[in-house]
């Protein structure tokens, strides 16, 4: 009898830490830019709370999270999207609507409705990062350096492979600027057909020197191994491959596509206090100044500006190598997020027309 109550005891005793027992997972986009969430925000967020974090990577996370709450079987407690993806979700009830009243306001007591710089606190999304698409050369594979979009369309003085990510977006606004349509009305071109044939006419002039690219780890190797001369890419990406593994990459901040990535929580999240907490605590002042300590995405608070540093290599300075220093912004596009959740169906389909032509 003893024995019987020994192991009732135990096994009762088990099932309350199984169920005391606290997690998130949380979806990302890999490579440095997860590597740079989990030191900023994973780590210190367990450490604190005592919620264990569980990272998974998606090459766009928007796509995972539309079919698991589409199916009801949702396994993702938070994801990082792009900002017309978080309004997509949002519109088409995919996601929890977010109360920003959670949110930590900053240190000096400005309430985060405040403290976020605009258009970065949404319904159901919450920005942490300012990145940008951006086009970076190998200096060891280019004999004249590009400084404009338009070298990038440029295979007569520039000649060799292109890498471009696999989508419309992006490269139908780089098309555009390449063919000298000034960045205040490429989304006004946008909106005509003439436009739209005029971006894709761009494209066409290097459709075949194009290598395709899907994940952000993608375009760094690509100009690393030489299989491209230049590549667009996320800032951020090239930044890690310069600093972090002195590869011979510059970045070149014409013609950059200025855009958030947002934190969500799907819809029917299996831990959605959990998940509210995770995204409250990421987002705070000195959690997002954190993050630019390991990547250089500019964070989504003002109050976070002041305290990015170094990066962890205690010598570069970060602040040259956001998207939004002022000298980067010279011939910038901010992305519309509304331009792109009304057509993004519709130019996605014609560009995959056109890949198959």
């Amino acid at each position: 009898m003893k024995t019987k109550t020994i192991l009732l005891a135990t096994a009762l005793t088990s099932v309350g830490f199984a169920a005391a027992a606290q997690e998130v997972t949380v979806m990302s986009w890999g490579g440095s830019y997860t590597k740079s969430q989990v030191e900023a925000y994973h780590k210190p967020f367990t450490a604190e709370t005592g919620i264990a974090v569980n990272s998974v990577d998606s090459d766009n996370p928007a796509t995972p999270i539309k079919a698991q709450v589409e199916a009801g079987n949702v396994t993702v407690d938070v994801a990082d999207v792009e900002f017309s993806d978080a309004v997509r979700l949002c519109d088409e009830g995919l996601l929890e609507e977010i109360d920003v009243s959670m949110l930590p306001a900053a240190p000096d007591g400005t309430p985060a409705t405040e403290d976020f710089i605009d258009g970065a606190l949404q319904d159901c999304a919450v920005a942490n990062i300012v990145w940008s698409t951006v086009f970076a050369y190998n200096t060891e594979n280019n004999a004249t350096a590009p400084a404009t979009i338009a070298d990038f369309f440029n295979t007569a003085d520039f000649p060799g492979k292109r890498g471009l990510r696999k989508t419309a977006k992006a490269n139908l606004e780089m098309a555009l600027m390449a063919d000298g349509v000034a960045a205040d009305e490429v989304y006004d071109m946008l909106e005509t057909d003439e436009g739209i044939d005029k971006a894709f006419a761009k494209l066409d002039s290097i459709k075949d020197d194009i290598v395709w690219w899907e994940a952000g780890a993608q375009p760094p190797q690509l100009l690393a191994d030489g299989e491209v001369v230049m590549s667009t890419a996320y800032n951020g990406r090239i930044f890690n491959a310069a600093v972090a593994e002195s590869q011979p990459l510059v970045v070149v901040w014409d013609g950059q596509i200025l855009d958030f990535d947002l934190f969500v929580i799907p819809k029917g999240a299996p831990n959605l206090e959990e998940a509210k907490k995770f995204v409250a605590y990421s987002t705070d002042t000195q959690r997002l100044a954190d993050q630019a300590s390991w990547i250089s995405y500019g964070p989504a608070r003002k109050s976070s500006g002041a305290l990015v540093g170094k990066f962890m290599d205690g010598e570069t300075e970060m602040a040259e190598h956001m998207p939004t220093a002022e000298a980067n912004l010279t011939n910038a596009l901010v992305n519309n997020f509304e331009f792109w959740v009304d057509n993004d169906a519709e130019l996605n389909e014609r560009f995959n027309a056109w890949l198959a032509q």
